[in-house]
């Protein structure tokens, strides 16, 4: 995750009807209310203001307020396992994540106040250096339909087209369990263009899909543009078949999967989700689309309705290079002796640097970021042994050829991980290194097992490709060594901050056995007591 977006220009003309900035843009407060809006808006659930009950009850409350398509859609996109889902970050972090670091691209957020600060705060922790939009709402605006109309008011106020080229608005929970309708909201104000999603906790399982949620919804806008008549030109056009890259990647794979794809008379594409609104055209224009993360599964709706084939994995290690330019090649229809050749000048450089730079022990591999599998198999080819891969992402036919190879060379992988999936992997193969979440990464550590934060510590490196092969071996090998470190600290900290010695002391505690069993005799007679009055 990086600090590079883009500042939009100052919002000089932005000031629209009830429209207040602060550092989290207050967008249209609460005013005295006014008649319900003029609108065909459903039945509204009965969620008061910050009343975030159980998912069970937002959920009945979305359907009974209409929400039973966005619901369903959802369920099928987005399957999960056989708990509710995985423990994340608010899914909605995805989504608000994609639209911040787009372009002249305006966010809005409704939501309650707690939430949408908690949102904020990370998506600034993460390197957003934008202003994030917030309509508030009161029990009153929620269920009469006025916070359609603030919403609506706000947008009116934001849709100057010298600043933005779209505005996207996204419901939390509460709007989305109280039927908020954004989808009435109109496409376009003063040609801006207006996207409304719903990105529930309790309808959207992980903040990796809710990237997709938008992403979805973006390039369906942008498809319904393009077959309506001429688009933008994206910014450098290359002469030749493009490759859509689909998924969030390190910003030297891209240039370095272009160079694979030069031999084949291909050029990598647009990533997905892209930086700014043209670049959607171009990636539907792409010959091919490679699912590097598999689970895009609206954005791949929308490539196939747009005619193009997608080919799941990447191009990961020696044998993922190789597999993925047979599919890519066979997907454009390259000759075989072009892939070859690609193949015959990129896989012996790959299996050098793989060679070079060899890791050693057993690690597991867990995350939600939705690169697990890849992040895996690059493990194995520089030789560790990785018995368990989890992912808290679903099971798609696009990640198959991963799930297939892990599990040919001995690896259990688990989609849908929950945190306690991948904490009895920890137990159960007590490995030699830990990549994980922060829980995963501090069960390991409290004993004396190195760990890596998957997010921060893996996932910001290369991956595909020779740039890829030996790209973790630096971080991993070093974690590797510190084995012996974790062992003396547990040592010199056995027994300090747990049971009586947790806490601050003036003086060394001293166990007085004689007072916890006269306590335990008070504790046992009074138990005694109220049952014999109970009877």
């Amino acid at each position: 995750m990086r600090s590079d977006v883009v500042l939009d220009p100052p919002r000089q003309g932005a000031e629209g009807k009830g429209v207040r900035h602060v550092d989290t843009l207050d967008l249209g407060g609460s005013p005295p209310p006014r008649p319900a809006a003029a609108v065909p808006l459903p039945v509204p659930g009965r969620i008061e203001e910050g009343g975030c009950g159980s998912k069970d009850t937002l959920r009945a409350a979305a359907i009974t307020a209409g929400k039973s398509d966005v619901l369903d859609r959802y369920a099928a996109d987005y399957p999960k396992g056989p708990h509710d889902q995985p423990q994340s970050m608010c899914p909605a972090f995805g989504s608000l994540r994609v639209g911040l670091r787009m372009r002249r691209t305006a966010t809005v957020l409704s939501g309650s106040a707690c939430c949408v600060y908690g949102l904020t705060f990370t998506s600034h922790f993460y390197g957003a250096k934008r202003s994030v939009g917030y309509v508030p709402f009161s029990s009153e605006t929620l269920v009469t339909g006025k916070l359609f109309e603030d919403i609506k008011e706000a947008v009116e106020g934001l849709a100057d087209p010298a600043l933005y080229d779209t505005i996207v608005v996204t419901n939390l929970c509460v709007p989305t369990a109280s039927g908020v309708p954004l989808q009435l909201l109109p496409d376009q104000i003063n040609g801006v263009r207006v996207i409304g999603i719903d990105v529930p906790g309790f309808g959207v399982p992980t903040h990796a899909e809710a990237k997709d949620v938008l992403a979805g919804a973006m390039l369906a806008y942008a498809r319904r543009e393009a077959e309506v008549g001429p688009v933008a030109a994206p910014a450098n056009r290359v002469d030749r078949p493009t490759v859509t890259l689909l998924g969030e990647m390190f910003p030297a794979d891209p240039p370095g999967i272009g160079l694979m794809l030069e031999p084949l008379g291909l050029a990598a594409g647009p990533v997905v989700p892209t930086r700014e609104w043209r670049e959607l055209y171009q990636a539907l224009d792409g010959a091919v689309v490679g699912a590097i993360h598999p689970f895009y599964t609206a954005s791949i709706r929308e490539f196939e309705a747009a005619g193009r084939p997608v080919v799941g994995s990447a191009p990961v290690g020696a044998d993922g290079t190789a597999a993925w330019l047979d599919a890519i090649g066979a997907a454009c229809g390259i000759a075989q002796d072009k892939v070859d050749a690609a193949k015959n000048r990129f896989i012996p450089a790959i299996r050098g640097a793989l060679a070079a730079r060899p890791i050693a022990g057993r690690i597991t591999v867990s995350g939600y970021e939705g690169s697990e599998l890849l992040v895996a198999r690059l493990l194995i080819e520089s030789g560790a042994d990785v018995p368990y891969v989890g992912t808290a992402c679903p099971r798609t036919i696009w990640s198959d050829p991963d799930r297939a190879w892990l599990e040919a060379h001995g690896a259990r992988v688990q989609y849908r991980a929950s945190l306690e999936q991948d904490i009895a992997a920890v137990a159960e193969f007590g490995p030699d290194l830990a990549i994980g979440t922060t829980p995963v990464v501090q069960y390991a550590k409290q004993r004396s097992i190195p760990a890596l934060y998957f997010t921060n510590l893996i996932s910001a490196r290369p991956l595909m490709g020779p740039a890829g092969a030996g790209s973790l071996a630096m971080v991993v090998g070093a974690a590797l060594a510190n084995r012996h470190r974790f062992e003396r600290m547990t040592a010199f900290f056995d027994g300090v901050g747990v049971g009586p010695t947790a806490g601050q002391w003036e003086t060394t505690p001293v166990a007085r056995p004689e007072f916890k069993a006269k306590f335990a005799a008070k504790r046992i007679a009074a138990a005694k007591a109220e049952e014999s009055v109970g009877v």
